[in-house]
């Protein structure tokens, strides 16, 4: 057996099977490039699914995580400790809001959010107790926990799980008359991607997110902007919402912010919708650890720059004046996305989404599928524009596709 074959053999042996990974062993990384045990060398077009905007190895993020490894790493929430306060109020800033709330995965941000809008609804919008609801948009995708899948459409996720939480409901992403007939007087918030990752890096029609806003403002419910994955550089912008000059109630945040060092996530809003808890109400106890705000404190000034914003501008800019002739062509039916950030439909007569990515592994390209014909496109934004450039000279490779737009 090669050393790929052994490490993928242990794993299968030892592992739960709830991922299908492609079959690559990783062994070190450094920027946009991840190196195997076998000394291969392959483009990281996923970037962690945005969790590694900055690139692997960040010297800035590694250099922050390893000052504070020589300090402390854990308090806990049960102390106070020297990094706590900077990384609340830089957030806070960042977002133009006054509260945080750190947690670790995004998950647990999503959970956090859905609490604080229950909570919120009881103690200040005046719902009766028990008869909270919160609207979402059909192939969603806020985390796998079991509160999170069972207002999931994808049933992949959710089959087999229940009971469910009850509490939610679903309606089409991207129609605003729908969303308005679903909100009613128990209606306490609005969750919803800016971007539907998950779902192919889709996009709502120009003019939704405004009307959401303007919705949820006027139907006294707030809105919950998950930009977990859309968030902190991805579209061009630090959050997706910004496109459209929305400002949510709430942001969720995750991925980016931990700079794939750490898990870091949080949920930013107002001291009226946060203030809503109490001390013992809410916590983790690693959430908001020292460590985890070391390297977010680094995220975040980095993020005040906007030279990562301005990077996925103007890549993202190219990356879609290259992937958007393909569509229709054959091989590709469909390409959206924004910023440095692409879904593209695969044609199935090239085959599936796993299929592409497979033959793109072999010639030292990394991406991933998603719902079977979809590849998604997102790599660090440090990437150079010459190796995006011969990532994409691959997947035309891969596909049959001849030539470059420009």
């Amino acid at each position: 057996m090669t050393s790929t074959e052994r490490g993928i053999a242990a794993a299968e042996a030892h592992s739960a099977h709830n991922y299908q990974p492609l079959p690559v062993v990783v062994a070190t990384a450094e920027g946009a490039w991840m190196t195997d045990v076998a000394g291969r060398r392959y483009l990281d077009l996923l970037a962690g699914y945005s969790a590694l905007n900055f690139g692997h190895g960040n010297r800035r993020l590694l250099d922050a995580a390893r000052a504070q490894l020589e300090r402390t790493t854990l308090t806990s929430r049960a102390f106070h400790h020297d990094r706590f306060a900077d990384f609340c109020t830089r957030l806070a800033e960042l977002c133009g809001m006054e509260l945080v709330l750190p947690m670790n995965t995004g998950a647990e941000a999503v959970e956090t959010a859905v609490k604080t809008a229950r909570k919120w609804g009881y103690r200040v919008k005046g719902v009766p107790d028990g008869r909270a609801k919160i609207i979402v948009a059909d192939n969603n995708f806020h985390g796998r926990t079991t509160t999170i899948v069972s207002f999931s459409t994808d049933p992949e996720a959710r089959a087999d799980f229940g009971p469910y939480t009850p509490g939610f409901e679903s309606v089409p992403y991207g129609d605003l008359a729908a969303l308005a007939a679903a909100v009613d007087e128990h209606t306490v918030a609005v969750l919803l991607e800016p971007i539907q990752g998950e779902a192919g890096v889709l996009v709502p029609p120009a003019g939704y997110l405004p009307g959401v806003r303007k919705l949820t403002r006027d139907r006294d419910v707030l809105f919950i902007a998950d930009e977990i994955q859309s968030g902190l550089g991805r579209t061009g912008r630090t959050f997706a919402c910004e496109h459209e000059d929305v400002v949510p109630d709430v942001y969720v945040l995750g991925k980016a912010l931990g700079g794939g060092v750490v898990p870091v996530s949080a949920v930013v809003s107002s001291r009226e919708v946060l203030g809503v808890f109490a001390p013992g109400e809410h916590g983790s106890t690693f959430g908001g650890n020292p460590l985890a705000c070391a390297v977010a404190l680094e995220v975040i000034a980095m993020l005040r720059t906007g030279e990562f914003q301005q990077r996925a501008t103007e890549l993202g800019a190219h990356l879609h004046r290259e992937l958007g002739p393909l569509a229709g062509g054959g091989a590709v039916d469909a390409v959206r996305g924004r910023g440095l950030w692409a879904g593209v439909d695969i044609n199935p007569s090239h085959g599936s989404g796993r299929a592409v990515c497979e033959r793109l592994l072999a010639r030292g390209v990394l991406a991933k599928e998603t719902h079977g014909a979809t590849i998604r496109i997102a790599p660090p934004l440090m990437i150079s524009k010459a190796d995006l450039d011969w990532g994409l000279d691959q997947l035309r490779h891969v596909l049959g596709i001849q030539g470059r737009t420009g």
